[in-house]
């Protein structure tokens, strides 16, 4: 196959742990061309998408910077791949949301995204739970300080978060004895005037914060825990947290098996759903990661699981 994946710079990945790369080599080894480019090459010229994208060359170095090569830029249409794998990371801003309008035009136009424009239009990755309320903890979603206050009064011990954020960036911890609940609570929503969340807090965090990733609608066997770094409340990997692999408890498997298949149905190919105890916290679209540290714990190919499925549905 032709494959196009739009993700950040090259020389910013930390191939040691990142899931792109992690796909990207496992296509190469199955003789897969790859290009990429960033969303800003993306283009529509005379009704047409289009990038200017580079094909990709994996060298011999497995460090630094020096583990790819690529030759010279070219425009090409999107509907020339056979797949478009889109992997930017989150902020999802007003760029990210164009892109994925170019995305849904060059699906018209016969081109295969993965994750589907409309697909990571729709699915907010924090507020997308709202969907689920049989699996989440009280959840509350607003601008107002008197609505957050209220919501702590009522539950003690809560977490807010913003919407458009990713690795724990943003997350507060709250409780009635804070002094600083007013100025987190301004801050937070820009004086009222930006949408936040708000949730109970969850105990089991210490446990870890669990990414169950979803590929073509089926969990993958295992999970990372991610489990916070001492005096952390946030088990991001980016703030300091610790991957611990686990099978999937009862629990989890219900939750992915149950909203598996509809997140599939609406063009999602690969999702990775955050689960703290027993509870649904986010649902991730956008660049789900923790390919390698599932692998290299499980024995569990993470990376090959989700070429498969691109093969089959790039051939459809």
């Amino acid at each position: 196959m032709k494959i196009l994946v739009v993700l950040d710079p090259l020389a910013s990945l930390k191939i040691y742990k990142d899931s792109s790369y992690a796909m990207m080599r496992e296509a190469d080894l199955r003789g897969h061309l790859l290009f990429t480019c960033g969303a800003e090459n993306l283009r529509v010229k005379d009704g047409l998408v289009e990038a200017r994208a580079a094909r990709l060359h994996f060298t011999d170095t497995q460090s630094g910077h020096e583990w790819y090569t690529q030759d010279e830029a070219a425009i090409t249409a999107l509907k020339d791949f056979d797949a478009v794998i889109m992997r930017t990371d989150p902020p999802f801003d007003q760029q990210y949301f164009y892109a994925t309008q170019l995305f849904t035009l060059a699906e018209a136009q016969g081109a295969k995204v993965f994750n589907r424009g409309q697909a990571l239009r729709d699915f907010n990755e924090k507020l997308a739970i709202l969907k689920f309320p049989q699996f989440t903890a009280p959840t509350l979603v607003t601008q107002s300080e008197s609505d957050v206050r209220a919501f702590l009064a009522e539950h003690g011990d809560i977490i807010l978060k913003p919407l458009d954020g990713m690795g724990g960036t943003g997350i507060f911890r709250l409780t009635q004895a804070d002094p600083n609940v007013g100025s987190i609570i301004e801050t937070l929503t820009a004086n009222g005037t930006q949408t936040i969340m708000a949730q109970r807090y969850i105990a089991a965090i210490k446990e870890g914060d669990k990414r169950i990733l979803l590929i073509d609608g089926k969990p993958v066997d295992w999970c990372l825990a991610r489990i916070p770094k001492a005096g952390e409340t946030r088990g991001n990997l980016a703030a300091g947290g610790s991957g611990v692999a686990r099978p999937l408890t009862a629990r989890d498997r219900e939750i992915a098996e149950a909203l598996g298949p509809q997140l599939a149905a609406q063009g999602l190919l690969l999702v990775g759903l955050d689960v703290i105890g027993e509870n649904l916290t986010e649902v991730n679209v956008t660049s789900p990661t923790c390919f390698a540290e599932i692998t290299a714990q499980s024995g569990i190919n993470v990376a090959a699981l989700f070429i498969d499925a691109l093969e089959k549905h790039a051939a459809a």
